[in-house]
């Protein structure tokens, strides 16, 4: 064994060893939130803020999921009729060096920012700048022509055929593009997979060609639109593009599991697909963006009703998928939002519009599942 080899495998000994105690540590003394030497979940706080009857049972169903997979690090928000009802970080932002989460820690979203790409865009369709059904060609010229014309609606509702990760090592890219549209370089000389809307492909791709219709609707670059039009006016401070060539306040180190171990992540560049997978932000501020759907201050009414029906295959088959939002069902009522993974993160973000409920839970490990955690939360939600 080479010596570099016997090196390595000693760190990272080390480093789960540590994780282990971290978990052993936390379990044992109670302190999963974020404190160092004292129990500051019932404080209210910036970083720690709950008003909720039945905080003690949200807080042990959090607990026990983060032990049960492992999860190093997670951020929770709730937000109730608009209200922020629940704020606080759990676990460790950095594990290495010991770095608490807290409220203001900042996660990769992953695929939660189609959502707001998919806002802006719908934005620009009602400014009459963009028209949903036209060739995406019409603003993004320099996408190369395909057998079938590719339109923004399509696009939207993962129905226009480009294709998502399919060479190895795509979906953790390390190289780095400097705007959006370079980074269509990455996919834009192959052809459709599929013929548009003939069946559901989902692809993260496709909505960097919706980040470049953003950028050539409101002349702006993409970040810069994201902050006129979704960010400022929703009251999202700490939501920003997850660049790895800029110093990030808050930045969360992500992590994965590998043979039962924690260890850190794969790097990844996101840059590769701002407008589909690349934005750092807060549990916290993912409620704000579902309170201001909500309360239709993004967007008017009916389009957000457009965004939250499902769209429809061409034989009519409904896909699950609306124009960026998922469309589920919690209690045969709407479930909206949109789920995120990638390297070193896993989110979820969830809203049941008839009750005002939004919840949002960030995590730094790759590969963690959320979906029932934040289904527990809305239950607790509904039952207090």
């Amino acid at each position: 064994m080479r010596d570099e080899d016997c090196v390595t495998n000693v760190r990272t000994l080390l480093f789960s060893a540590f994780v282990a105690m971290a978990f052993v540590a936390m379990a044992t003394l109670g302190c999963t939130h974020t404190t160092l030497t004292r129990d500051a979940s019932h404080e209210p706080s910036l970083q720690a803020t709950s008003s909720l009857r039945n905080e003690d049972a949200i807080v042990r169903r959090i607990e026990t999921a983060m032990g049960r997979q492992q999860i190093p690090g997670l951020q929770v928000a709730i937000g109730i009729d608009g209200q922020i009802a629940f704020e606080r970080g759990f676990g460790f932002a950095d594990v290495e060096n010991e770095v608490r989460t807290t409220a203001e820690t900042r996660f990769r979203t992953a695929s939660i920012a189609k959502s707001m790409t998919a806002v802006a865009t719908l934005q620009s369709v009602e400014r009459g700048r963009v028209d949903l059904d036209a060739d995406v060609r019409t603003h993004v010229p320099e996408f190369p022509e395909k057998r079938w014309p590719v339109t923004v609606r399509d696009l939207l509702g993962h129905l226009g055929g480009v294709r998502h990760y399919v060479r190895p090592g795509e979906s953790t890219g390390t190289k780095h593009y400097d705007s959006v549209r370079a980074s269509l370089a990455c996919f834009a000389n192959d052809p459709l997979v599929v013929k548009p809307r003939e069946r559901f492909v989902y692809t993260t791709f496709g909505y960097t060609l919706l980040g470049c219709v953003v950028e050539a609707a409101t002349e702006q670059s993409f970040e810069d639109a994201l902050r006129a039009s979704i960010w400022r006016p929703a009251g999202m401070t700490h939501t920003c593009i997850d660049d790895e060539t800029r110093l990030v306040p808050g930045r969360a180190r992500g992590y994965e599991i590998v043979n039962g171990e924690v260890v850190p992540a794969a790097l990844h560049d996101t840059s590769m697909k701002v407008p589909g997978g690349g934005l750092r932000s807060t549990a916290t501020d993912l409620v704000r963006f579902g309170f201001a759907l909500l309360q239709d201050d993004l967007v008017q009414r009916s389009t957000r009703d457009l965004m939250w029906t499902r769209q429809t295959t061409a034989d009519g088959k409904a896909t699950g998928y609306g124009l960026g939002f998922s469309i589920g069902a919690f209690d045969d009522e709407p479930l909206i939002g949109h789920s995120g993974g990638q390297a070193g993160t896993s989110c979820l973000l969830r809203m049941r519009p008839n009750h005002g409920h939004v919840v949002a839970v960030m995590t730094n490990r790759e590969g963690a599942r959320l979906d029932a955690l934040v289904r527990d939360v809305l239950r607790l939600l509904a039952s207090g």
